[in-house]
């Protein structure tokens, strides 16, 4: 796999680090991505490669992206200490591609297709986290696909977690029935399928739209993040 970079210097590889699934098509969804903006491709737990094995075949200074929608545990903590393990220091960790804009956009489109019309009530679907600052992206994520999009004609977007820490998913979506909302749709805030977005199948909502996956919302994001890791450019 080509190492270089859309717009890059083509001098520093990027590693894009996705969470590890047991799911193959959640893994076939994240190599999609990492073609799409020519990365190696590596994982966080459950599926190989890791980080260090990746890695292991890079030689010399490396740009890592961590394909996260929050800047959670694995980002905070694990992925750091991946990386302090393998010794590497020519190797730079780039900021996750939380709260970049282009997953508003990635998030609209998979909404449009799913068959989201004005006036349902809208529910952001997240993993969930007991990181009371990944639980704080998600609500402003909430809040951003709301007003940039223009998807709620009255109220608001309202968040859910899938699996940690309150409001569930199906709570939102039985509150904004009892609000009146005949339809209400969810989003998923997640990059890829496996048992998190299998499980909105069971939230109650009328429309389920798909993970964000390689849309090229997302891949715009890998890239910015690749691209403000990279060191300044030193004049001849």
């Amino acid at each position: 796999m080509s190492a270089a970079v859309p717009g890059g210097t083509g001098s520093r590889p990027l590693v894009l680090v996705a969470h590890g699934t047991d799911d193959p098509a959640g893994a076939v969804t994240a190599a999609a991505l990492a073609r799409r903006v020519r990365a190696r491709l590596c994982f966080a737990g459950v599926r190989r490669p890791s980080l260090a094995e990746t890695l292991s075949g890079v030689e010399g200074p490396a740009v890592v992206v961590p394909a996260f929608l929050t800047a959670g545990w694995h980002v905070r903590v694990d992925l750091p200490a991946q990386l302090a393990a393998t010794g590497r220091r020519d190797v730079v960790l780039a900021e996750p591609v939380a709260g970049h804009p282009g997953l508003l956009a990635a998030a609209a489109a998979r909404l449009a297709a799913a068959g989201w019309r004005p006036g349902d009530g809208l529910v952001l679907a997240a993993a969930g986290s007991a990181d009371p600052r990944a639980v704080a992206e998600v609500h402003r994520a909430a809040a951003a696909l709301g007003a940039s999009a223009g998807f709620i004609v009255t109220g608001s977007i309202a968040a859910g977690s899938i699996a940690a820490g309150p409001p569930r998913v199906a709570d939102v979506v039985a509150s904004q029935r009892a609000d009146g909302r005949r339809r209400v749709a969810a989003a998923s805030w997640l990059l890829a399928p496996g048992r998190f977005q299998a499980s909105l199948a069971c939230c109650g909502a009328d429309i389920v739209a798909d993970p964000l996956g390689a849309h090229p919302g997302v891949a715009a994001a890998v890239l910015d993040r690749y691209h403000a890791a990279l060191p300044p450019l030193r004049a001849a």
